[in-house]
């Protein structure tokens, strides 16, 4: 098995576009990978992520712009460096199996032509099946496999490589809970184990957040964020990463007045009697309209005794399996959702909730509005 210590690649990107006829997929996208480092590109479908990933891959070439690999330029103005030359291997959503090969005979792919002996390559295929949990089933073909194992089958064969960059195209996307998860964390060890530096692309807040040393926000072919998991959750750039990563609710508010440096007091216009602390995604008059974006960390539901907080009512209950998780109405038309307590409460009953204010965002409406 290759060392922590094997060789890296950091990706670079400056201005890269792509069009495709009349439509822009990427535009402008300048990003900065450390070797190493797992980065995590997280947008809905349309935003760009699947064309980044091809154009690092060289499946597309970028329309203008420099894509650069572990210091070298491999797609830029007059420069095109084909797939097999990048040094990188790619984990697909579909598994892209030799069909005809068996298990150990797939992962043993990448290695042939090199200046490993047969008796280390036996070795080193051996090794990552079990690495990965299926050295059983060494010998089977891949339309004898469940899609977790296939897909543990791919991940083999991409360490194999002995490659400083693996790339993953929403390769969790088609399986079951249960095995996402498993593969997930086996995701996360392995490649940080042979010391790869890792662009993993999804749709999923919480794989993106479980997995990412660093998360890139795509929208409409824009990079709109760029930073650590804490950073992108607590301070979202935009409504649309704040939307994208999980909220609670939405509301419309009114500023009262500002008490620090970020944090202002507002009204919900749904309870005006009410006064709430939140922070400020950027500056905020007092004049214009206001949106607050809760998050459901920073929701604690307590019992209708209690005198803190705001009035509720449960309008649904689902249980998790750790508890339970709540809608409940805060007002006409207004309702936080995935509201957590370890003890169920049922539907319909009067409750209190309190408002994190570290879990609360504000901005100016129009600027909401705009990332709709």
């Amino acid at each position: 098995m290759t060392s922590p210590s094997a060789p890296s690649s950091a990706v670079v990107l400056e201005g890269v576009r792509k069009e495709f006829s009349a439509k822009v997929a990427l535009d402008d996208v300048s990003l900065d990978v450390p070797a190493g480092a797992f980065l995590v590109l997280l947008g809905p479908s349309g935003s760009g992520k699947t064309t980044l990933l091809r154009c690092l891959a060289g499946i597309e070439r970028p329309t203008s712009g420099i894509v650069s690999i572990d210091g070298r330029v491999v797609a830029g103005p007059g420069v095109f460096v084909a797939p097999e030359r990048r040094r990188l291997a790619m984990v697909f959503q579909d598994y892209a199996l030799w069909p005809h090969l068996s298990v150990a005979r797939n992962v043993a792919f990448p290695l042939a032509g090199t200046s490993r002996t047969k008796g280390e390559r036996t070795r080193l295929v051996g090794d990552l099946l079990e690495r990965v949990g299926i050295g059983h089933l060494a010998e089977r073909f891949p339309n004898e496999l469940s899609g977790g194992e296939q897909q543990r089958v791919a991940l083999a064969r991409a360490l194999a490589a002995d490659v400083g960059l693996v790339l993953f195209d929403e390769p969790l996307s088609n399986l079951d809970a249960d095995r996402r998860e498993q593969l997930r964390v086996e995701i996360a060890t392995l490649t940080r184990a042979v010391g790869a530096t890792a662009v993993y692309i999804t749709h999923d807040q919480s794989e993106a957040f479980a997995l990412a040393d660093r998360i890139g926000v795509l929208n409409h072919g824009r990079l709109v964020q760029l930073g650590a998991p804490e950073e992108i959750y607590r301070r979202p750039a935009s409504a649309f990463v704040a939307r994208f990563t999980g909220l609670a609710g939405e509301f419309p508010v009114r500023v009262v007045e500002p008490v620090g440096r970020h944090l202002f007091r507002v009204t919900p216009l749904f309870a005006p009697a009410t006064t709430l602390s939140a922070r400020a995604v950027e500056p905020l008059g007092r004049d214009g309209d206001v949106r607050l974006f809760v998050r459901s960390a920073g929701v604690t539901l307590l019992p209708e005794t209690v005198r803190d907080g705001l009035p509720g009512t449960i309008r649904d209950v689902a249980f998790t399996g750790r508890g339970y998780e709540h809608v409940v109405e805060v007002g006409l038309g207004a309702t936080l959702a995935k509201v957590f307590s370890a003890s169920r409460y049922e539907r319909n009953a009067a409750v209190r909730i309190t408002l994190d204010p570290e879990s609360c965002l504000v901005m100016p409406a129009d600027v909401a509005e705009e990332s709709r």
